[in-house]
């Protein structure tokens, strides 16, 4: 067998030192690539690559592991699909420069042959070792200047729903699911055929691939459901006690210790006793229920009220500078049920490694009361947030009353002050309110006093209310859902259905590379951009209505450029109202 190291030649051919003559300005990653793809990839990093296959000498010949590295670091920094990616082996002679296949007549790879690879690095934890080393070099090499690089920066973070890997099942189907892993796991450590051990068992319910239909009920009738479970219950409960009696040695298998432990989860979580003596399905659903076998991280969740997730929550942190928009910085992951403020520390994380700090932070209200949000007001920057709405019907709400919270006091709108706590309900006197001539438009006792609920963040709340009134909070309220909807990472599709810990650096593959690319200015970003659009419209509107238009350049009160006509008496001075333009 050939060997699996990525040997390509060091020195550049007269050819590749062209093509790099023309990677000085424009997407220099390709030229840094080639010049230092023997450092990145060096005999160490190459054997860790090659560990991840267990049996090398099987199948085909496999193409070293360090080439297909470099491939997806490619696809990472170009944003193409696998497809595309093939294609470009054989079209692009960037990427062949880089991959060491100049003048290739066929395709490097095959996208199957990618795929598989991108999983066993996942699989292997090697990813983010490949994106850490880039980096690494990156810096050593003095290849970029970091100092180009913004440091502080708006961030926008938000979170977005994850399928999970396994089947979302119901009570009965998660118990007999079990049920048939442990068979397997039994015959695995016995050597039993599985069909004799069923019958061993008297596991009635898997002589069908559907244990409802082995039971083979009226599922909408109450009683017969109940019954169903008992019996169901019952066949497991006695197949459990046959193999401890019979198969005692099976028993101390992991694999079959394993799935008794589910099992015995499924019957705690899920079911309860009747009042007959038997077992029912529980009312109403536990925390942290399970919810699938083969992905036993996976939890029933909520985006909204109105949307359900069953699986987890993808979290992540974007830049929005205006040259740098869109750029994933940080990302984490968590069960479906869990709160947002949960994944935070691990968004911090990112950020910290990567040498940024928050100069203004956009979140939605899950965030409010994680490690993200406190520490970022306390270092003094822009927290931009929706408040809680408060509403109180047609009486006083709570933004009607004064709070002093340097002296600890609650003023009502006629002036009644007292002590107010934070976490605590305020209560004004009843005998106070009684008399108070706007008693019905605050309160509906007949008895006593007005009670106001103060949080425990009414501080911050109290702050984000005022900046949702004021000119600069309208201006700047962009809805943390502008960076919230994780962007798929193309060409992995089937990547949205890793174990949790594999799945949080899927949207980062790409993020160190991006940075290494300088951005374009956005059109019309610059005066000098606006000046060009303006020179061909007034040719445009020329050549149209034979006569000649006065567009100027005209500023917002929020300082933004934009195109109009003077005002001349006859023409409307909407640019776009032009009858010209409607044409």
């Amino acid at each position: 067998m050939r060997s699996l190291m990525w040997t390509p030649p060091v020195d550049c051919t007269a050819q590749e030192t062209a093509l790099l003559s023309y990677m000085t300005r424009t997407r220099k990653l390709f030229g840094f690539l080639r010049r230092h793809r023997h450092e990145l990839f060096d005999a160490p990093f190459q054997q860790q690559l090659i560990g991840m296959y267990e049996h090398p000498d099987a199948g085909k010949e496999p193409l070293p592991p360090a080439l297909w590295a470099m491939a997806l670091l490619l696809q990472a920094y170009l944003r193409v699909s696998d497809a595309e990616l093939v294609q470009l082996t054989l079209v692009d002679l960037r990427v062949q420069l880089v991959l060491g296949c100049l003048g290739g007549h066929s395709p490097a790879f095959s996208q199957g042959a990618l795929v598989n690879f991108r999983e066993r690095l996942i699989a292997h934890d090697l990813d983010r070792r490949l994106l850490d080393r880039t980096v690494e070099l990156a810096r050593k090499t003095q290849g970029f200047d970091p100092k180009a690089l913004p440091t502080q920066l708006r961030i926008a973070v938000d979170s977005s729903p994850l399928a999970g890997a396994g089947r979302v099942e119901d009570s009965v189907n998660l118990v007999a699911h079990a049920t048939r892993n442990l068979v397997t796991a039994v015959v695995k450590a016995t050597g039993i055929e599985k069909q004799t051990l069923i019958e061993q068992l008297g596991l009635r319910i898997l002589q069908h691939k559907s244990a409802k239909r082995a039971l083979d009920i009226d599922w909408s009738q109450v009683h017969a459901k109940e019954q169903a479970v008992n019996r169901l219950v019952e066949q497991v409960e006695a197949a459990v006690g046959h193999l401890f009696l019979h198969h005692p040695e099976a028993v101390l298998s992991p694999q079959v210790e394993a799935a008794l432990v589910t099992l015995r989860q499924l019957f705690e979580q899920d079911l309860e006793p009747d009042e007959q003596g038997g077992l029912r399905i529980k009312k109403g659903v536990v925390p942290d229920r399970r919810i699938s076998i083969e992905d036993p991280q996976m939890r029933h969740g909520r985006k909204s009220r109105s949307k359900r997730i069953d699986g987890y929550k993808r979290h992540i942190a974007v830049e929005m500078d205006s040259e740098w928009t869109g750029l994933i910085l940080a990302c984490a992951l968590t069960a479906a049920n869990r709160p947002e403020g949960e994944a935070t520390p691990a968004l911090q994380a990112d950020l910290q490694q990567q040498g940024v700090s928050v100069q203004a932070l956009y979140i939605d209200r899950g965030y409010l009361k994680s490690e993200l949000a406190e520490q970022t007001v306390e270092k003094g920057a822009e927290l931009y947030c929706r408040p809680w709405p408060q509403r109180n019907g047609a009486l006083y709400p709570k933004t009607a009353f004064q709070m002093d919270f340097v002296n600890h006091r609650l003023v009502c709108p006629t002036g009644q002050s007292v002590p107010m706590e934070l976490g605590k309900t305020t209560n004004f006197d009843g005998s106070m309110c009684s008399q108070c001539p706007q008693r019905t438009l605050c309160t509906k006792s007949p008895q006593r006093g007005r009670s106001v609920t103060i949080a425990e963040d009414e501080p911050l709340q109290h702050k984000l209310r005022e900046l949702e009134q004021s000119p600069q909070g309208r201006q700047q309220a962009t809805p943390a859902g502008r960076g919230g909807t994780s962007p798929s990472t193309p060409g992995t599709p089937a990547d949205c259905s890793r174990p949790l810990p594999r799945n949080r650096q899927e949207p980062l593959r790409r993020t160190p590379l991006q940075r290494h690319r300088k951005p374009a200015p956005r059109a019309g970003t610059t005066r000098a951009s606006t000046h060009g659009l303006l020179t061909s419209l007034r040719e445009l509107i020329g050549a149209l209505g034979g006569h000649r238009v006065a567009v100027v350049i005209a500023r917002s009160a929020s300082g933004h450029e934009y195109l109009k006509t003077e005002p001349d008496g006859e023409l409307t001075n909407n640019l776009l109202a032009l009858p010209e333009c409607g044409r």
